[in-house]
């Protein structure tokens, strides 16, 4: 006789998989200061993401799932020059304990040695086109003198996991954002379209 159950789930769904921070550094051995933790939601990264542990700080007893904790961190290859506080998300069950035999493998994944200090962000990218074409449509209109400079300035959202230095003044930026769509990861949606490089 076949189980025709029908399962139902109701509510938020998530993507962590793991545990809080709390639940991994209270069980170790000076709170785990030298371990190494991930969080799940940047192995989706193919560059490696990790922290070190560094120094801990617990929270008072009605922020039980919450800690204080100051981590050396690796972004996407990338190791950040300053330590990182963790706090708002420490209560996340988002974190894993890596082996103390996995760490150095994971330590010499990291094919980059640079550090986000080294990354340059452009200060200006080009117009859309459509902006462009409509900005000369109007000055044509008005008879005012034709642009050659189709730019306008770049302003960022602040994340602890992205470069922070932006390029000033005429710097030359390490990375190079265009208002082309690059290489399509699925040519197939681009069927009969011409790609400009």
């Amino acid at each position: 006789m076949a189980n025709n159950t029908i399962i139902k789930y109701v509510g938020r769904t998530t993507d962590f998989r793991g545990k809080t921070l709390w639940e991994i550094i209270g069980r170790l051995k000076d709170y785990g200061v030298g371990r190494i933790v991930v969080r799940s939601v940047f192995e989706r990264y193919p560059e490696p993401s990790f922290m070190r542990i560094v120094k801990v700080e617990t929270c008072p007893d009605e922020e039980r799932r919450r800690v204080r904790v100051w981590v050396e961190k690796t972004f996407r290859g990338y190791t950040h020059d300053k330590l990182t506080e963790i706090y708002r998300t420490s209560y996340k069950p988002d974190y894993k304990l890596i082996p103390k035999h996995e760490e150095e493998k994971l330590i010499n994944s990291i094919t980059n040695k640079h550090h986000f200090s080294d990354v340059i962000l452009p200060n200006k990218i080009e117009m859309p086109p459509l902006m462009k074409e409509f900005i000369v449509k109007d000055h044509e209109r008005k008879g005012l003198k034709t642009l050659t400079d189709f730019e306008m300035p770049l302003r960022y959202n602040y994340s602890p996991n992205r470069v922070m230095r932006i390029a000033k003044g005429d710097e030359k930026p390490t990375v190079k954002f265009t208002m082309g769509l690059g290489k399509p990861v699925s040519l197939s949606l681009y069927a009969g379209v011409q790609l400009l490089e």
